[in-house]
């Protein structure tokens, strides 16, 4: 072994080794089988902690089910992220050609997301290989390659077929800068310091000639949807304004007679108590004209603009003549922010603004683009969830599936106990295309093709089809990928030996996104042989949100995201500050950012491998919603690993030309062979229990517990006193023990520290004539209770504690190690007299003594330092140890600062002020000082006078 620990040296290597030798590879018809789905990540950008922190929890659970001989499966792939994709894509393409996607035909805009796909991919493969994540990279999977994408038509056909997909005009979350609909999770809730303007309705009278005295007056945040307004409502206990309930009163701007309604949305405490109802662009609004079957004014343009004439439907969402689609000229094609500025100064010049307020309001943001969602009417496929998620939440309570941690369980029933159908469609172009085919009469026809589709339905060659243009939501494709991944629709041999997956781990932010979604699809597609529903995973185990150290959220705009490869690497200040700055969506952050990097990185990050970073992770993992990000418990680990390596070193150098043989407990066996290995039985016990309870915290505390405090800094240490001390069976047993007790910490430290852990165990394996290629399928240590020695690790703690008092007493009285001690025991068991008597030559080699006596009667001599240790008395006699007059200066010195403060505490504690106003306790506290004091100078002038007694 080099002496010097360089990961960068081994862990590339390493990887290309397991991976060309098949290592991470399932056996496709051995069982007991264990397989994980790795959540895909994005195509859009690189790895982040939060991926870097999943894939090392996911990694060290699928190791330590592979070293316990299970046929493990670790399915990884990549999501198209239909969206974000298609955003990054048309960016680049104006940047680079000055082109939108418009000035491109779908199929040709396609492919230029396709050629980026291929390079974004091989980014992202390249730093999970970087990670360590022993993945089957033969079975990588994309949610549009050919295979997903058919399981995808499939699953949308058979639920159309069903009647459980639909297509219906609603309210929806509209992005109108990207032009398509997003999912009420995509929307971000920004409370912001607003208006609410109080706006005067008048109300309606028969005699239009007449002049209205009377009005109702209405607040809102939102002038501009006055154009959609088609009623009123009162709440009836309203005293001003119930009298007016069942009449009518005219919408400002269009002139427009609307109902005065009753309903309890009327809040008696906002606002006014009365509220303007827009069905087509409030999403409380929708549900209140539902329920009174009030029409629906849509006024919005999908790009964000005024219509130049309003659309007019139903409640059912069907074109209606209800209204007219009157929109006065002046408002016309003006973006909507500029049209509540032309709006206001309408009805101020009319007069019907009563007052403005500034108040906190609540503004809905895309996090998509980042502009503000406008609720509007449009077009939708859904998916009815309602009876999906009976199942779903049956699953849960019959415990078929587990949360780890439990209460993100609650999490998930508030959510699917109050689901409502889904919103599938998309009206971008990267992603699925929906498999619905219109004629021009607008009939739908849903297929695999549309050749399939003529021939199902007898539709002739002259009648024109047009495919759906909108593509399903991404969360719908990977809403399959636990079935669709291992060949669903097909029965093939990999769903029948790995599904039911066994754990998923995953964020709690994306329990609605995914993992309900995920379980709903999962079990109506998937049964057992008597048709039961089959879940797609036993547990699921949630993360909590890796933050930075000050406890805040990660992201690109605030500078403060790090690059998991930066840590594994190391990044100079200056890059580090490049690449926080560049292509920031608010340039004015810069500097804030620079300023911040700074003070946090001065001298950029330095590099600390692999293994250090995934230990890092593995300590974090607290049953925790949020983890703060820790640079000093990364460093802290990184030497973590050079210890570990410098102890290796020690083992093999020592082991050179060994004849290993099996450990066999026998009687003669010395006292800390049979201590270590019962400390290590104990260590693969609770380890196991962590990493089986999903505690990856305990499971890295207790190894490094071990492996540094108790391997490192004793068992070593024993050992070099041994190999100098003891004889030749003692040591052969001895190196016997440490090459054991080294590849046990080895096998248990693989799952989080594979590369390192590889690395010494190829050399270990030598010594122990091991015929396996790799550490990654040894048998992980089991408990043996046959090891468990509570006896030895009593007395060895018992010897601990009498070393680290001579090595205190050394410190304290400034004694070298070459000036050797002697140690005296009195009042000592009889097997204490044993371990000593037994273990007396090593035990002065560590301690550096050079005689040890079990007196018979106590010690008189006072010069002596003397300590209780488990009932025995330790002395170490000091006559013979320190220097006479450098003592007596010493003690001259301190019995001068003694005497100084014993005055200074008696002249307070005389005074009758003091005395009088100072409270009891006070003066109680002084006189104990002072009587300890007192004690102290005592002691320290009966040393004086057995230093000034001595004999040169």
């Amino acid at each position: 072994m080099e002496k010097t620990y360089n990961p960068k040296k081994i862990e590339e290597f390493l990887y290309n080794f397991w991976e060309k030798n098949g290592f991470f590879k399932p056996k496709y018809l051995k069982k007991p089988t264990f397989c994980i789905m790795m959540p895909p990540p994005n195509i859009t950008g690189s790895l982040h902690m939060g991926h870097a922190f999943q894939q090392t929890i996911m990694d060290i659970i699928i190791r330590y089910n592979r070293m316990q001989g299970k046929n493990t499966l670790w399915q990884v792939g990549t999501d198209h992220a239909g969206i974000a994709t298609q955003i990054l894509v048309e960016r680049k393409i104006y940047i680079q050609e000055h082109k939108t996607r418009q000035d491109y035909s779908r199929q040709d805009f396609i492919k230029k997301i396709w050629t980026w796909k291929k390079k974004a991919n091989n980014v992202i493969t390249k730093q999970m290989r970087r990670l360590g994540v022993s993945v089957d990279w033969q079975r990588e999977k994309f949610t549009l390659d050919p295979d997903i994408s058919a399981a995808v038509k499939e699953a949308f056909i058979l639920l159309y077929q069903q009647n459980l997909i639909y297509q219906k005009k609603r309210l929806v979350h509209w992005d109108s800068k990207l032009e398509t609909v997003v999912s009420d999770l995509e929307v971000e809730h920004r409370s912001v310091i607003g208006k609410m303007w109080f706006i005067r309705y008048p109300i309606y009278i028969e005699n239009t000639f007449k002049k209205c005295t009377k009005y109702i007056v209405v607040s809102t945040t939102r002038p501009e949807t006055i154009l959609g307004d088609t009623a009123i409502a009162i709440n009836k206990k309203h005293l001003k304004y119930s009298k007016f309930i069942g009449k009518y009163a005219i919408s400002p701007l269009t002139n427009r007679k609307i109902p005065i309604i009753e309903d309890e949305y009327a809040d008696l405490d906002k606002g006014t108590g009365c509220v303007k109802i827009t069905p087509a662009h409030d999403f409380n609004d929708y549900q209140v004209g539902y329920r009174h079957k009030l029409p629906m004014i849509s006024t919005f343009t999908f790009d964000g603009k005024i219509k130049n004439f309003s659309e007019v439907y139903d409640y059912k969402g069907k074109k209606s003549n209800f209204y007219d689609s009157y929109i006065p000229l002046q408002l016309q094609k003006l973006d909507i922010l500029s049209a509540r500025c032309k709006i206001l100064e309408y009805l101020k010049n009319l007069n019907l603004i009563e007052k403005v307020e500034e108040r906190n309001i609540t503004i809905p943001y895309s996090e998509r683009s980042g502009i503000i969602i406008e609720p509007i009417l449009t077009n939708q496929w859904y998916l009815k969830t309602s009876k999906l998620s009976q199942e779903a939440i049956k699953s849960i309570k019959d415990k078929r599936i587990k949360f780890i941690p439990k209460q993100y369980e609650n999490m998930f029933f508030s959510w699917m106990n109050n689901i409502e159908d889904w919103c599938i469609s998309r009206q971008i172009w990267w992603g699925h295309r929906i498999p619905a085919w219109y004629d021009n009469k607008k009939n739908i026809y849903v297929g695999k093709n549309e050749k399939a589709i003529r021939q199902q339905y007898s539709i002739p060659k002259n009648i024109q089809l047009n495919q759906e243009n909108d593509v399903l939501d991404t969360w719908f494709s990977s809403g399959l990928w636990t079935f669709s991944t291992l060949g669903w629709p097909k029965k093939t041999r990999l769903l029948k030996l790995f599904h039911s997956t066994d754990v998923l781990v995953s964020g709690f932010d994306i329990i609605f996104f995914w993992i309900a979604r995920m379980i709903m699809l999962t079990m109506h597609f998937i049964k057992d042989k008597t048709g039961q529903s089959v879940v797609p995973f036993k547990q699921v185990y949630i993360t909590g949100l890796i933050r930075d150290e000050h406890g805040q959220k990660m992201s690109k705009s605030k500078g403060n995201v790090i690059d998991p490869l930066d840590m594994i690497d190391g990044i100079s200040l200056e890059s580090l500050i490049k690449k926080r700055t560049q292509n920031l969506l608010q340039p004015s952050m810069s500097q804030t950012i620079v300023k911040n990097t700074i003070k946090t990185f001065p001298l950029g990050i330095a590099p600390t491998g692999t293994d250090a970073l995934r230990f890092t992770f593995s300590a974090l993992a607290a049953n925790t919603r949020d983890i703060k990000w820790d640079m000093s418990r990364l460093l802290g680990y990184r030497n973590f690993c050079n210890k570990l390596w410098n102890a290796s070193r020690f083992v093999l150098l020592n082991s050179q030309n060994h004849n290993f043989s099996c450990i066999v407990i026998k009687d003669e066996m010395l006292l800390v062979n049979k201590w270590i290995l019962s400390e290590c039985n104990d260590v693969i016990k609770f380890y196991r229990v962590s990493l089986d309870s999903y505690r990856f915290d305990l499971a890295a505390n207790v190894l490094y517990e071990f492996i540094w405090n108790i391997f490192c800094d004793w068992y070593l240490e024993f050992v070099k006193s041994i190999i100098c001390t003891c004889s030749e069976q003692d040591i052969y047993d001895t190196k016997n023990v440490l090459i054991h007790v080294l590849e046990v910490l080895l096998k248990l430290a693989h799952p989080i520290m594979p590369f390192i852990t590889e690395s010494i165990w190829q050399r270990v394996k030598l010594i122990k004539k091991i015929s396996s290629k790799t550490i990654m399928l040894e048998p992980f240590p089991k408990y043996d209770v046959m090891l468990c020695n509570k006896q030895a690790s009593l007395y060895v703690n018992w010897i601990k504690k009498i070393v680290v008092f001579i090595r205190n007493t050394r410190l304290k009285m400034n004694i070298k190690t070459n000036k050797l001690l002697s140690l005296f025991l009195f009042k000592t068991t009889d097997q204490q007299k044993i371990i000593i008597r037994h273990n007396m030559l090593w035990i002065k080699k560590i301690a550096f003594l050079d005689h040890i006596v079990l007196l018979k009667k106590t010690y008189t001599c006072k010069l002596a330092i003397k300590h209780i240790i488990d009932g025995s008395e330790i002395i170490i006699p000091m006559i013979n140890v320190l220097d006479k007059e450098l003592e007596i200066i010493k003690i001259k010195k301190e019995l001068k600062k003694i005497g100084y403060r014993i005055f200074n505490l008696k002249k307070n504690i005389s005074n009758v002020q003091f005395l009088r106003y100072a409270p009891e306790k006070v003066v109680l506290q002084k006189q104990m000082q002072l009587n300890e004091l007192n004690t102290l100078y005592t002691q320290l002038s009966e040393q004086m006078n057995i230093f000034k007694n001595m004999k040169k």
